[in-house]
């Protein structure tokens, strides 16, 4: 196993900090990152219905030989397929897993208490065990709160050094949510990557600026699956667990919060999004 520290979701489960995207990867480079990642001691892939590579991710797992109750799987449900009463159970086929770890709706688009109560079921079934949501605002979390019998143990949205949501982790903490970040290099961003504190800090702890920022998210409480298809890249994502940022260091990289996204949401977006069918029955 890795040397990694794992975090407890509100139900118990524990959840590894650090894990592989698999976002913007076809099939052939999603099945070769993760069976990397795998191989360097990660065990947390997230993957979605909408990435078109869950074959892919489901193929790896078996061919890394790592027994499954090892490996954390994350995945998330489209919009389109929230009223479809086996959307999880064609998720599990894809997948070729009897369990999914985390299950999250991927979108406040549609109907998404139907898709929340899709989970909640496959929850009671044995086939879920922790649920959540990704890029929800705090009205729509309450809304979900309001009605929920499973309570969301995750929210996945876009966090960064430019973009901390302080205010929306302070929310989550209140109510026992874990926050896990996409994007948490700022979008490649250079000019996040290159501020000079991470390149003051890398030098202190001879690691990169990529790997200052990802042990500011894991020291900040951020659950992060940074997505690469670069196998050293991959390694070096992961190598952030020798060392440790100081209370001081970690004040000077809160203070570069701009509450910069780079992902906007717009009603026309979600509304799209709610009628695009990912063609999922296509996937290699």
């Amino acid at each position: 196993m890795s040397n990694q520290a794992c975090v407890g979701l509100n139900n118990g489960v524990c959840m590894p900090m650090v894990g592989i995207g698999t976002f913007m990867l076809s099939p052939d480079e999603a099945e070769a990152s993760v069976l990397s990642a795998l191989k360097d001691g990660y065990r947390l892939i997230d993957t979605a219905n909408a990435y078109m590579n869950e074959k892919a991710v489901g193929r790896a797992i078996k061919a890394s030989g790592i027994p499954r109750n090892e490996i954390f799987l994350e995945t998330k449900l489209w919009p389109s397929f929230y009223e479809q009463p086996d959307a999880v159970e064609k998720t599990l086929e894809r997948l070729d897993t009897d369990y999914i770890d985390l299950l999250l709706i991927h979108q406040p688009a549609g109907n998404y208490v139907a898709g929340y109560r899709l989970m909640e079921a496959a929850v009671k079934a044995g086939k879920v065990r922790a649920i959540g949501l990704s890029n929800f605002s705090v009205e729509q979390i309450k809304e979900i709160l309001a009605i929920c019998e499973v309570k969301p143990a995750i929210l996945q949205t876009e966090v960064h050094p430019y973009s901390q949501e302080k205010e929306l982790k302070a929310f989550l903490q209140s109510e026992g949510i874990l926050i896990q970040a996409w994007y948490p290099l700022g979008h490649g961003d250079r000019a996040l990557i290159e501020e000079d504190v991470f390149t003051e800090l890398a030098a202190k702890y001879g690691k990169s600026n990529a790997q200052v920022i990802l042990r500011w998210h894991t020291q900040s409480g951020n659950i992060v699956i940074p997505g690469s298809k670069n196998p050293a890249h991959i390694r070096a994502n992961f190598d952030i667990f020798d060392f440790a940022l100081t209370a001081e260091e970690m004040a000077r990289i809160n203070a570069l919060d701009r509450e910069r996204r780079y992902y906007h949401s717009t009603p026309e977006m979600l509304k799209a999004y709610a009628e695009m069918v990912p063609p999922v029955d296509t996937q290699k």
